[in-house]
């Protein structure tokens, strides 16, 4: 069955069914202000609740010890102070005196037992949890957020942070500030890279993979970590897709489109959760009560650990929202963050420490919220396990990092994320019998860019085993002349190479020509306000096309670009965005037909910068498009349509939907309505389709998405093959929060559409009564 009856993110406010999951447990742990979380339907009432119950004595008793100091120290996060990443005497000190209770950016299990022995010598040997951005992947890089997403296949996503944590557990990392589920229109904005695009729904599945894999049953076990669900909220959303900016949205923007990963990332499971950057509607969310209590505690019913993002307590100053880090600490505490990631002296520029007694004793903050968010990082703790097993075992490493099984996986991940947009003339794939290949352009060879952002502090690319595109094709064609011309490099401000890498193409049977982004224009801090091919990278292209001589493109980008000439020339583009470790490996594989491509876009691509933001789930308007009719809403210079659309992309076969039926012409509000249809491998290989179920609704109170991912399914076929493909659609599905926050089905008639992009397919009608 497709993705659809999975929409937890979605329904109605208030707890839903949790997964039995040792994890889950952070349920009952209650929040600031709000009155013990009841139990979720259907938690396991035997072993697992009297866990809690044996974790929340023993968390209690340690809290009837602590000093004031102590407690203060908890919540404080701080990172190594050394030179070259070692711990340093600062964070030793600091550890051992029970000033800090999580470490940051500290690497080699060496270091991390070093710095957790100090902390076991603290007064009440209360052990630190050690923190890491490990984004896709620790030392086996898988293709970057974008691209996982661009799968459709949230179990081999879940593979992929699977791995990643017994990578990064294996050096002693028990908690990764990963999945970003922030929902982006915008591919200016740097960090769509690290997201899984611009719908909800698809971003909703992604989440909850994401927070299965990194957690497993119980992320005590020795290879699994607590997971972050970041950043809440609505952090991509910056106006004008510059980084840290304002965000300014309605209430049922922001529930419809922007709060539901967030919410299936806490209904899987997830440990903790990191407050924004950013502003919403005025308020910056690491001092928004509304965001970190109302809907976060009291709504949702988390009961996990809540983190700034870092430095971002100290950034309400900056923000003009408090007057000093004593009004700051105080804003925060009494919002809901429990821990204030700092920096690597807590005592010259963190606020909880420095501040946070004051407010204790003066009344400003109760001693009852320190409590509390004392309670949320001890319970923590506990769940990862880390009273129990608080040194990592050095001998682990040898044999859990970078393993032959792992670096199949992200070859395997890579090829099928991979999203093919143009294939004129069957141009790809290439031949295996193919006399002379050229390889061609800035990210040709290029290890280190094609990681993409986020690679682990730490990381070395000699350590790393990096497969290159051209070494992934000489590998791929090992009878073939295999020449290679960088052409320029990812500036590609001089057009000095280009003269070589032409030569080459003209001596060769066919080129590949390598182009895109430097790793550097994506992830954070990263927004560009040109978002075409850098430098004269399209020039280097338009030259290889100048000679006659066959040629195909591979683009390696961490966002959609702006790409309009290479989809009206090019022989054939393929997508591969940042694709890791194994992604040279990869693209040969998708490039020789050994992978047949099935990807598909969990973003748009836009025709130019002035269509952004774009998205195919947009609100109809009173004057929709007519090419004939100039009053209408459209531009006068580019059409309406992106360049790509969302859910599309192409195959080495070819696929026929048929058969769509709906069950029931009619439901109430309450009622249930399977949705079958046939997809068919009409052409001549083996290959991967994703079905796609729509849906939008008409006459509702407020407008609603013209149309609106509400199902999917990855399938793979043999020629000739056909296969049903099946979606359940509830009131979760149906419904949608109000101006009010009320979530509610209204009734009315629905369209529904099944096909394999957010354009065209089949159609049907229901209604709802």
């Amino acid at each position: 069955m497709g993705y659809s009856l999975r929409r937890l993110a979605r329904a109605r406010t208030g707890l839903l069914v949790a997964p039995l999951t040792v994890a889950a447990l952070l349920v009952g742990v209650p929040a600031a202000g709000a009155s013990p979380a009841k139990p979720a339907s259907g938690a396991a009432p035997g072993a697992a609740q009297q866990r809690l119950a044996a974790i929340s004595g023993k968390v209690d008793a340690l809290i009837g010890k602590m000093t004031l100091a102590e407690k203060f120290g908890q919540l404080e996060m701080s990172g190594p102070s050394g030179a070259n990443g070692t711990p340093g005497q600062t964070l030793l000190d600091e550890v051992r005196n029970g000033q800090v209770g999580s470490v940051l950016d500290l690497v080699g299990v060496a270091n991390i037992n070093q710095v957790q022995q100090a902390a076991l010598q603290s007064r009440l040997h209360i052990p630190v949890i050690f923190s890491l951005d490990v984004i896709h992947g620790y030392k086996t890089i898988f293709p970057v957020p974008i691209a996982e997403a661009s799968s459709w296949d949230p179990a081999a996503v879940q593979n992929d942070e699977a791995i990643s944590a017994d990578e990064a557990t294996a050096d002693g990392i028990k908690w990764t500030f990963n999945p970003m589920v922030d929902i982006s229109r915008d591919p200016r904005w740097g960090r769509v890279v690290e997201g899984a695009g611009e719908d909800p729904f698809l971003g909703s599945a992604i989440a909850a993979a994401k927070v299965r894999g990194y957690q497993g049953s119980d992320f005590s076990a020795l290879d699994k970590m607590a997971a972050t669900v970041k950043h809440f909220a609505g952090y991509g959303a910056p106006v004008a897709g510059r980084e840290y900016n304002t965000v300014d949205m309605s209430e049922q923007q922001l529930r419809n489109d922007y709060l539901p990963p967030y919410k299936a990332a806490v209904d899987a499971g997830a440990a903790t959760v990191m407050s924004a950057f950013n502003s919403l509607n005025g308020v910056p969310a690491s001092a928004n009560p509304y965001l970190l209590s109302t809907i976060l505690r009291k709504e949702w019913g988390f009961g996990g650990t809540v983190v700034s993002d870092y430095q971002a307590i100290q950034e309400l100053i900056d923000f003009g929202f408090a007057t000093n880090g004593a009004d700051a600490a105080r804003l925060a505490l009494t919002a809901g963050v429990d821990i204030e990631m700092g920096v690597q002296v807590p005592s010259q520029f963190a606020t909880y420490p420095a501040f946070g007694p004051d407010l204790v004793r003066s009344g400003q903050v109760s001693l009852a919220t320190i409590n509390n968010d004392v309670r949320h990082v001890l319970t923590l703790k506990y769940l990862a396990g880390m009273f129990d097993h608080p040194l990592t075992d050095p001998a682990r490493v040898q044999h859990e990092e970078l393993t032959p099984a792992h670096l199949a996986a992200a070859r395997t991940m890579a090829a099928r994320s991979m999203v093919l947009l143009n294939n004129r003339n069957n141009a790809l794939p290439l031949s295996t019998g193919a006399s002379s290949v050229a390889v061609v352009g800035p990210l040709a060879n290029d290890p280190a860019d094609q990681l993409g952002p986020d690679v682990p502090i730490g990381y070395s690319i000699d350590q790393g085993k990096v497969v290159s595109v051209l070494d992934g094709i000489k590998a791929a064609v090992p009878g073939a002349t295999v020449n290679y011309a960088q052409g320029c490099d990812t500036s590609c401000t001089s057009t000095d190479g280009f003269g070589a890498a032409v030569s080459a193409a003209k001596a060769a049977a066919v080129t590949v020509v390598v182009v895109g982004e430097p790793a550097a224009d994506s992830g954070e801090a990263s927004s560009r306000s040109d978002i075409s091919l850098p430098g004269q990278q399209l020039a280097l292209v338009q030259a290889v096309a100048a000679t006659g001589k066959p040629y195909v493109v591979v683009l390696m980008n961490g966002r959609p670009l702006t790409i309009s000439w290479l989809a009206d020339n090019a022989p054939a583009l393929l997508e591969s965005w940042f694709p890791g470790t194994e992604g040279g490996n990869a693209v040969a594989d998708v490039l020789f037909g050994k992978v047949n491509p099935g990807g598909k876009l969990p973003m748009s691509f836009p025709r130019n910068v002035g269509q952004i933001p774009i998205s195919y789930n947009e609100l109809p308007t009173g004057r929709p498009y007519d090419p004939n009719n100039k009053y209408t809403s459209k531009y006068l210079d580019v059409a309406n349509t992106p360049q790509y659309p969302f859910g599309y992309g192409l195959s080495y076969t070819t696929f026929a939907l048929s058969n769509l039926h709906v069950s029931s012409g009619s439901i109430p509000a309450s009622g249930t309505v399977t949705v079958t249809a046939d997809i068919t491998n009409t052409g001549t290989t083996t290959g991967d389709d994703v079905a796609q179920l729509y849906v939008h609704e008409s006459g509702t109170s407020i407008l609603q998405p013209v149309r609106r991912l509400e199902g999917f399914q990855r399938v793979t076929l043999k020629p000739g093959q056909a296969q049903t493909v099946t979606f359940k659609l509830g009131s979760a599905s149906l419904g949608f929060y109000n101006n009010q926050g009320q979530f509610a089905v209204e009734p009315g008639p629905f369209d529904v559409y099944v096909g394999d992009s957010s354009v065209g397919g089949l159609h049907s009608q229901f209604t709802v009564h």
